[in-house]
């Protein structure tokens, strides 16, 4: 039978940068000038090492499954890159995905790089007789029992069945990290480099979305959300969709692209967003909701902060109220007029000093009004009463630059992500020292942390040693022992910024610059990652910040309401779940909701060492009945079956109708015989042709 095999080149891995290698030949483990495999498989290498070629031909011997019936020898398709190979090596049998019948995997060295090349048999599951038993790796005698005269072979093991199997087993990875019990080492990785779907990319690519190696040792066991048999979320088929162009703010002019990474690059709550110009002296617009349109094309009145602005955000609990960090290591507080600016503000209402550099980000608590924490360049995290315009806390134990932080949902615990590869957390009222403190993200170009799953685990964004963009599920318990679970993004310079609604467990990220919003639902329990369709948009955004649950149209069942911030535009979008009762409330995903924008208790009250907590309010609309409570509907077949129409014929009525039928179709053909179709001969010619055949014959 023929057999068509798919060639997979995976981007660029392993080492790179490779230097003093031969001028020519193999010298990369490889067996002269082929490979074999335990499927007798050959790989035949060119030999113009210096002139590009690369693992190109796949030859298969006659008494095999690849057997062509009329050929003992049989040339599957080429592989070709632009790399020169310096040698190749194959590796071994039992690596192989067998889960997306991958079939032969070789490694081309090359100048500078080691490229992985994947052959694969387009199938959709596991079949036998593409894996035949292979060689083990245990030694089958010693070099002693050899030189005495001893002959024995190498055991042969099956190729075990991977407990993960489907057309969409390599889609993605979700890497769920244990500690190092005995438990945790029974786990082995379900899905191999081949399972990545990476498109083929040649040499020069740096990186991609799969690295094409196995997850280290600590990282524990992969497992793949695309699985059949995996477990699948409510919020699967959620959809993102901007509204319409009526709610739209257009004509927004002068924006600027120039905030650090740390921050949000804009801001918005209930009424009002705040969005940085490109003007100096750090100017600030702020938009009202309830006024979208175009604007004006001349000036917009703003607030002047006098320095370039670092951070900014709106307080929680009051509307009118913007904090903003700037590069001169001060905290301005500023106070918005009823009904929005209609002028331009110079004086701020309040400043606060005490760091001694430039501050990276700024959080209120959750809970206590007037209550701010700020991380700064001089590597300490400092507690402010706004309501006194003092420093109340100052937290010490950063190393290096504190890339992101976040307030826990009771408001006791402080978390932060920082640049040395830690993640640390904080009891400002007991101690300025971090009381837990364990390994981050390997990248050094950005993070984010929020709280998730009620308080129990840390969600963080960051980058991988390969500058990958991933996600990082830490235990609040155990920061020590690592992540506890971990799901690769792509590749790209922002970082993933985290929206977690505690309602739903959706966890909603996008960078700046991006087109597409990722969302995935957080879980306690194994994988912790479930992925959920993503958001994309017309073009890159510079932001996205998300409105209070109250914004949200629970007819339409949207679950989540954000703002876009475009090149020049200001856009709604609304996050809803596809139902087909709509008429109903959908209380599975509409939970009774708190309401975070007014304070539990005082910055007094929490410092004296009170907590406080929300009060919850429903969504619920007066007119609307729960979904839950809604009577069960029949299931309505759209076609009878046929039974409800012949039910009362009997077997001589049917064969009557039966041959009624055939006669009526035989009997009203109307179309004439072929030879009725034939034309006939004119009198004149007939008698012309007798008389030329008789002269003829005469």
């Amino acid at each position: 039978m023929h057999v068509c095999l798919c060639v997979r080149v995976f981007s660029t891995v392993g080492v790179q940068h490779l230097r003093s290698f031969p001028p020519s030949g193999s010298s990369f483990c490889s067996q002269g000038n082929q490979i074999k495999s335990s499927c007798s498989l050959v790989a035949f290498v060119s030999d113009q090492a210096g002139k590009g070629a690369v693992p190109a031909n796949l030859a298969v011997p006659a008494p095999l499954a690849y057997r062509h019936a009329c050929s003992a020898l049989v040339c599957f398709p080429h592989c070709l890159s632009d790399a020169p190979t310096r040698g190749v090596a194959m590796v071994p049998k039992l690596a192989l995905d067998i889960g997306v019948c991958e079939v032969l995997r070789v490694m081309q060295l090359t100048e500078n790089f080691i490229i992985p090349i994947s052959y694969h048999v387009p199938r959709k599951d596991f079949h036998a007789d593409l894996y035949p038993d292979t060689l083990g790796h245990m030694a089958a005698m010693t070099a002693d029992e050899w030189w005495a005269g001893a002959n024995k072979q190498v055991l042969a093991v099956p190729c075990t069945v991977p407990l993960t199997l489907g057309p969409h087993s390599h889609s993605r990875f979700y890497t769920d990290t244990f500690s190092t019990s005995p438990k945790s080492q029974d786990c082995s990785p379900l899905s191999t480099p081949s399972s990545s779907a990476a498109p083929s990319r040649s040499p020069s690519s740096t990186s991609g979305l799969s690295s094409g190696f196995l997850p280290s040792p600590s990282q524990g066991c992969s497992y793949s959300p695309s699985c059949p048999a995996g477990p699948s979320s409510k919020f699967r088929h959620i959809q993102g969709t901007v509204l319409h162009r009526d709610t739209h703010i257009t004509n927004l002019r002068g924006m600027s692209l120039t905030t650090p990474g740390e921050c949000d690059g804009f801001c918005a709550n209930g009424q009002r967003m705040a969005v940085p110009l490109a003007i100096s002296g750090g100017q600030i617009a702020v938009l009202e909701l309830s006024q979208p349109g175009k604007l004006p094309d001349t000036a917009l009145p703003t607030i002047q902060n006098s320095v370039n602005v670092a951070d900014f955000c709106w307080d929680p609990f009051d509307s009118s109220k913007l904090v903003v960090a700037g590069d001169d290591a001060k905290i301005r507080m500023w106070k918005i007029p009823e009904g929005g600016l209609v002028e331009t503000l110079t004086e701020p209402a309040c400043i606060l000093q005490g760091h001694t550099e430039k501050i990276y980000s700024i959080k209120f608590h959750p809970h206590a009004s007037g209550l701010l924490a700020s991380s700064s360049y001089d590597m300490t995290v400092r507690l402010w009463d706004l309501e006194n315009g003092v420093e109340v806390k100052k937290l010490h134990g950063h190393q290096d630059q504190i890339f992101g932080m976040a307030w826990s949902p009771n408001g006791k615990l402080l978390a932060t992500v920082c640049k040395d590869g830690k993640v640390r957390l904080y009891d400002p009222r007991k101690s300025a020292e971090p009381i837990q403190e364990g390994p981050g993200p390997e990248g050094h170009r950005g993070g984010r942390i929020v709280w998730v799953c009620d308080g129990q685990y840390l969600l963080v964004s960051g980058f991988d040693c390969r500058s990958e963009r991933q996600l990082y599920l830490f235990s609040a318990t155990s920061l020590a022992s690592g992540a506890v679970a971990s799901a690769p993004a792509d590749v790209a310079p922002s970082t993933l910024i985290p929206f977690y609604d505690p309602d739903t467990s959706l966890a909603i990220l996008t960078g700046k610059g991006d087109t597409r919003v990722y969302i995935f639902e957080i879980t306690p329990e194994v994988p912790h990652f479930i992925e959920c369709s993503s958001f994309h948009a017309s073009e890159p955004h510079k932001g996205l910040c998300f409105l209070p649950k109250t914004q949200c149209n629970v007819r339409d069942v949207e679950v989540a309401r954000a703002v876009r911030l475009g090149k020049t535009t200001i856009e709604p979008v609304a996050f809803k779940v596809p139902r087909v009762r709509k008429e109903f409330f959908q209380d599975d995903v509409f939970p009774d909701t708190a309401v975070w924008w007014e304070p539990a208790l005082s910055a007094a009250a929490w410092l004296s060492g009170s907590d406080g907590q929300h009060r919850k309010i429903s969504l619920r609309p007066t007119d609307m009945t729960l979904v839950s409570e809604a009577p069960k509907e029949a299931p309505v077949r759209k076609y009878l079956p046929s039974s409800v129409y012949l039910e009362e014929k009997t077997d001589e009525q049917k064969k009557e109708e039966l041959l009624s039928a055939m006669v009526a179709k035989l009997g009203n053909r109307e179309d004439p015989l072929p030879q009725e179709l034939f034309e006939g001969v004119d009198e004149e010619e007939w008698v012309r042709s007798r008389s030329f055949i008789h002269m003829h014959e005469t």
